[in-house]
């Protein structure tokens, strides 16, 4: 039974939904039992390539949620509303509260900074290998009323590579990122960025090899895709400190991957509900 399936059975989240509308996760084929990476080449933007790797079965285990007062599926369905929509913990309250679950708005921000890591490291062998050209850039965000360095790199199929918050903009903030990036996806053939002469430096120095691209207008493509970020943080009321930065901007970079299918999870949902199945696949593995 999927997540929003059990709280329908006697709060109905949508009326008119029907439960057959996706495959739940235990009727599915999937993967056979094996870890094997298997390398899948789909047509990508200018020629490119975009790898799939496939996904080893989700162990079933609930430790994460041992000690909590409401069950799993309500914990995760209210996770996955607040990464998905713009809301704020208040709007998500009454969401709940419309359905007969009363939880407090602060519970609610507990939740999410507890099991939004463990869902992103839960869908991570699920993850499609990043491409392997990079737009790397940096934009604000404000925490605890200052401003705060966002460095944020996509690939060629749009994939949100890695987010790192810093309060400086300088070399070892840059380093750090790129370490972190290369480390866990590879280096890369091609990194484009503005004429920012750290990441110049930094590039020049942890990818010697890689073509810079710095062409004017060339990174348009994660400079635009920054806009889908603020939106998102508009409704909050700020961001207290760095670390729960973090988590909430990594969340929303998992959760802008999923809905643009960079997971192996949800992939015979019907259109729209991709999301829901994605989360009942990771129900067992958090």
């Amino acid at each position: 039974m999927s997540i929003d399936s059990r709280v329908q059975t006697t709060f109905p989240l949508n009326p008119g939904r029907r439960k057959s509308e996706y495959v739940h996760p235990r009727h599915r084929s999937r993967c056979a039992g094996t870890v094997a990476l298997r390398v899948t080449v789909e047509r990508g933007e200018a020629g490119g390539v975009k790898r799939r790797r496939s996904c080893p079965p989700i162990k079933t285990g609930s430790e994460a949620f041992a000690g909590f007062r409401f069950p799993p599926e309500v914990i995760l369905l209210a996770v996955r509303w607040y990464l998905r929509y713009g809301l704020s913990y208040r709007d998500l309250e009454e969401l709940l509260a419309e359905r007969g679950i009363e939880v407090d708005h602060v519970t609610l921000y507990r939740w999410v900074q507890r099991f939004t890591p463990l869902i992103v490291e839960a869908a991570r062998p699920c993850r499609h290998a990043v491409g392997d050209r990079w737009f790397v850039d940096e934009t604000y965000v404000k925490v605890a009323g200052q401003w705060r360095y966002l460095y944020r790199a996509v690939d060629q199929n749009g994939q949100v590579i890695d987010v790192y918050v810093s309060k400086k903009r300088d070399t070892v903030a840059a380093t750090k990122f790129f370490t972190a990036a290369i480390t866990a996806h590879g280096v890369p053939v091609e990194v484009t960025t503005d004429k920012a002469q750290v990441l110049a430096k930094t590039i020049r120095e942890l990818v010697p090899a890689a073509h810079h691209d710095t062409t004017q207008y060339a990174n348009n493509r994660v400079e635009n895709d920054h806009g889908r970020l603020k939106a998102r943080l508009r409704p909050m009321r700020g961001l207290q400190t760095d670390r729960t930065a973090s988590v909430i901007i990594r969340g929303h970079a998992f959760m802008q991957n999923l809905r643009r299918g960079h997971y192996e999870l949800g992939i015979d949902a019907r259109p729209g509900l991709s999301v829901a199945a994605a989360f009942d696949e990771l129900a067992g593995a958090v």
